[in-house]
């Protein structure tokens, strides 16, 4: 209990912040972090991870678009559309109250979506790797502190580490990848405080 309350301490203070990647997704739909927050749902109605709908663990490159959302993490990334290692088992979101997945939707709380060579998003094996639904890959919290997602943003920070990149990119210049404004926004939101890291859905 009381680790449990250090933690909801944590996630609700408004300084803080957390990334939760492939197992880290998993904890922070375990504790309710995320998309909700601790205790707002009902445990057994709370978004949570399920099995790969191939029943194997999944290793591969693939592509998702930055929704429009509050979620700092993603500050001037919206619509973006980037390839991402992706790599786990229990990765597909299952949302046991349809409501929720709704409300989620609504309130703009999917920060991330598995999309096809257009840009859609897909539900479609290979390029989505689980059949989470919607295509679904990261929600956040309606403040756009936390955040939970699947695919490995750190895997996929420098060039070197993709398979594949656009001819046009430089091999000689800067070699970081998209991927590392991320890191540059969590940096802002430390030297900069929380006003600074993210605008309300409606200026976003």
């Amino acid at each position: 209990p009381t680790v449990a309350a250090q933690l909801t301490k944590f996630v609700e203070r408004s300084d803080t912040f957390s990334l939760g990647v492939c197992n880290g997704c998993q904890l922070a739909h375990r504790l309710q972090w995320v998309p909700f927050g601790p205790g707002a749902v009902p445990e057994e109605d709370a978004p949570r991870l399920a099995h790969n709908n191939s029943a194997r663990f999944e290793s591969r490159f693939v592509n998702l678009r930055v929704e429009r959302s509050t979620c700092m993490w993603f500050k001037g990334m919206e619509g973006s559309v980037l390839g991402i290692w992706s790599a786990h088992g229990e990765g597909r979101f299952e949302f046991p109250d349809p409501a929720l997945k709704r409300r989620a939707e609504r309130e703009s709380l999917v920060a991330l979506r598995y999309v096809d060579d257009h840009g859609r998003p897909t539900e479609a094996y290979p390029f989505n790797p689980n059949g989470s639904p919607a295509g679904i890959a990261g929600l956040c919290t309606a403040d756009g502190r936390h955040l939970a997602m699947m695919p490995h943003p750190e895997r996929s920070v420098l060039k070197w580490q993709l398979p594949w990149m656009p001819a046009a990119w430089d091999q000689t210049g800067p070699q970081a990848a998209p991927w590392l404004q991320m890191f540059i926004n969590a940096h802002d939101f430390c030297t900069n405080g929380p006003a600074h890291s993210f605008a309300p859905p409606d200026r976003v």
